[in-house]
C-alpha cells in the first residue's frame, strides 16, 4: 500500500475511532450508573470487558510498534554500515587523487551520492512511519468500532411503553 493510502486510512480510522470511543464511553457510563443503582443487576461481563479489551488491543498495537522498531533498527544499522563504507571509499579516492581538482571531484561525487541516498532513505523512513501508524491504530480501532456496534444493539429502548 502506498504511503498516501496509509495516511488516508489512518486519518479515516482515527475519525471512526473518535466517534466509536465517544459512543462506547457514553453507553458504558450508563452501564456503570445502572450497576451503581442496582449492584445485583450490574452487567459484570461488560464491566470486566472495559479493562481486558483495552489490554488486548494495546498489546496488539505495541507488538506492531516493537516489530517495526526492530526492523527500523536493522535498517538503520545497514544504512550506517553503507554510509561508513561509502565515506571510507571517498576518503581513499581523495587520498589517491593526483591533483586537488581530482580530490575535489571525488569528494563532490561522494557528497552528491550521499545526498541522494539521504533523500531516498528519508522517504523510506517516512513511508515506514505512515505504515506503522496505520497498523498500530488498527487493533485499537477494531476493538472500539466492534464495541460501539455491540453496545448500540444493547441500548435500552427510549420509547415510552404503550398503554
Amino acid at each position: 500500500m502506498s504511503p498516501i493510502k496509509h495516511a488516508a486510512r489512518t486519518a479515516r480510522a482515527g475519525q471512526e475511532l473518535l466517534q466509536a470511543s465517544g459512543d462506547v464511553i457514553a453507553r458504558r457510563l450508563e452501564i456503570v450508573a445502572d450497576g451503581l443503582r442496582d449492584p445485583l443487576k450490574a452487567d459484570l461481563r461488560e464491566l470486566s470487558l472495559m479493562g481486558s479489551e483495552k489490554v488486548e488491543a494495546l498489546t496488539a498495537s505495541a507488538a506492531v510498534g516493537l516489530n517495526t522498531a526492530a526492523g527500523m533498527a536493522a535498517t538503520t544499522a545497514a544504512v550506517v554500515s553503507r554510509e561508513t563504507a561509502a565515506a571510507q571509499d571517498a576518503l581513499g579516492a581523495v587520498l589517491k587523487a593526483s591533483s586537488p581538482a581530482e580530490a575535489a571531484l571525488a569528494q563532490g561525487a561522494w557528497a552528491t551520492a550521499a545526498m541522494g541516498r539521504a533523500v531516498s532513505d528519508g522517504w523510506a523512513f517516512g513511508a515506514t512511519m505512515l505504515k506503522l501508524q496505520a497498523e498500530a491504530l488498527s487493533p485499537i480501532h477494531a476493538a472500539a468500532v466492534a464495541n460501539a456496534k455491540r453496545l448500540k444493539k444493547q441500548e435500552p429502548s427510549l420509547s415510552l411503553p404503550v398503554r
